[in-house]
């Protein structure tokens, strides 16, 4: 899947069937679900998981927790819109 794909389909009613963790979770991120993407991304434990977990909490405000996630991604504190950094995960895992 390429990344208009993945944007055309936030417009479906639900995600793809085939999606891994990381698409599911910044799909529902993209769909306002915060509370999914939150759940599926606390399943992801690994670098990508933490990335998207910070993500998260910089949508939701919480710059601290936010901080913690970055440093468990091994990123420093994404300083662009949330816009950019969302199309910036999805291009990355999407190449992954």
């Amino acid at each position: 899947m390429d990344y208009d794909t993945f944007i055309i389909s936030i417009k479906n009613d639900s995600p793809p069937n085939e999606f891994p963790a990381p698409e599911l979770a910044m799909w529902h991120a993209l769909n306002d679900n915060w509370n999914s993407a939150h759940h599926v991304a606390q399943s992801i434990n690994n670098d990508i998981g933490s990335w998207i977990h910070a993500y998260l909490h910089r949508i939701e405000g919480d710059l601290s927790n936010a901080t913690y996630w970055y440093q468990r991604a091994n990123r420093p504190l994404y300083q662009g819109s949330q816009k950019d950094e969302a199309e910036e995960i999805i291009r990355f895992i999407l190449t992954i």
